[in-house]
């Protein structure tokens, strides 16, 4: 017995130096930057965001001058030369393997410089899941914008050619992160935008955080929505529909259904998690907002909501809890390949 928990203690110790090997970023301490014009290699860094409570104090801009320092982990590419990057942006479970593993390396091999934004860790939440309101979403919005400005300043980055890419509650962010009036609050400096936006199983297509899609609200940025069709969480049937409205609008989007996967498809596990204090929003909540106004609507009838009928609303027609999430192995080699090609065509012009 004494011989057998030796020997497990030993492998234990193994894989443990072994992981940290095959992640230096994880053996190294967390530096703090300011940009990355030292040319920083790839590793764990530190830099300043923000937490804006609300969607109209992100437009309006950071007044309290109060900042957070978000984490990033960068991972470039092999070579000397210039290369696109892509930003990723974490669900409500907090960043997860795939963001530190799969992802960076999957875009590395194709000269994609990579950087996973941890939005949650250091504002000290673990999950958002059975409540939204710890972090607010507005505050993913700012950290994606600040890893622009950030990615932008490496001499290795095409600062013309970065993309973002978002799980959950990071592909609201994603789709969000391609809208004017939102960009244009944003202080980046001047030609520098997201090229390309990949939301994967995306939340916020409907309910709170759906913005009406008109011409103009959107810029012509190239969309590819990822979305498995036994998702319960996000069902898949509300952003094939929003994505059709912006893509109708005048942004280039493309839609890639994948049989059988459910939410959260691109995790390590294939074991099927139950969630039943799970957040979610119901496929029918009428809710949405203007942009241009910050006022909200119900799109059904074009009714202006607001206090108790706003409040009404949400109860009865839009807020819901339970869902499930399963890794699927298969799914996301087939994410995967539709997300290469689609930043080849987008990232390498």
């Amino acid at each position: 017995m004494q011989r057998n928990a030796v020997r497990m203690a030993l492998t234990m110790f193994f894989l443990l130096v072994m992981s940290m090997t095959s992640h230096p970023k994880f053996a190294n301490s967390q530096d703090v930057v300011a940009n990355f014009s030292s040319g920083q290699p790839s590793g764990q860094y530190a830099f300043a965001s923000w937490t804006p409570k609300s969607l109209a104090e992100l437009i309006k801009g950071n007044s309290s001058g109060e900042t957070v320092n978000i984490t990033g982990h960068l991972f470039l590419p092999p070579g000397a030369g210039k290369a696109p990057a892509v930003v990723l942006m974490h669900g409500s479970g907090g960043i997860y393997p795939a963001m530190l593993d799969f992802w960076p390396k999957r875009f590395n091999a194709e000269g994609i410089a990579v950087i996973a934004i941890d939005s949650f860790g250091p504002r000290g939440v673990q999950s958002t899941a059975s409540d939204q309101s710890k972090v607010p979403f507005a505050a993913d919005l700012a950290d994606a914008f600040t890893a622009l400005k950030m990615m932008a300043t490496h001499p290795r980055i095409n600062s013309q050619r970065i993309a973002i890419m978002g799980f959950s509650r990071g592909g609201a962010t994603t789709w969000r992160s391609g809208i004017e009036r939102i960009i244009a609050s944003q202080n980046i400096p001047q030609g520098i935008r997201f090229a390309a936006h990949v939301p994967m199983y995306s939340g916020g297509c409907v309910g709170s955080l759906r913005i009406a899609a008109k011409p103009g609200v959107f810029t012509k940025a190239p969309m590819l929505w990822v979305h498995g069709d036994a998702d319960d969480y996000c069902p898949a049937e509300t952003c094939q529909d929003y994505s059709t409205l912006i893509s109708k609008a005048g942004t280039p989007v493309e839609f890639v259904l994948i049989k059988g996967a459910h939410h959260k498809f691109d995790y390590d596990e294939t074991k099927h998690y139950d969630l039943p204090t799970a957040q979610k929003t119901l496929k029918d909540c009428p809710i949405e907002t203007d942009i241009e106004t910050m006022k909200i609507f119900d799109r059904f009838t074009g009714k202006q909501l607001s206090g108790k009928d706003y409040e009404n609303t949400l109860k009865k027609s839009c807020q819901a809890t339970g869902a499930s999430t399963e890794g699927n192995h298969e799914a996301r080699e087939q994410a995967a390949q539709a997300v290469t090609a689609f930043f080849k065509k987008t990232l390498f012009k």
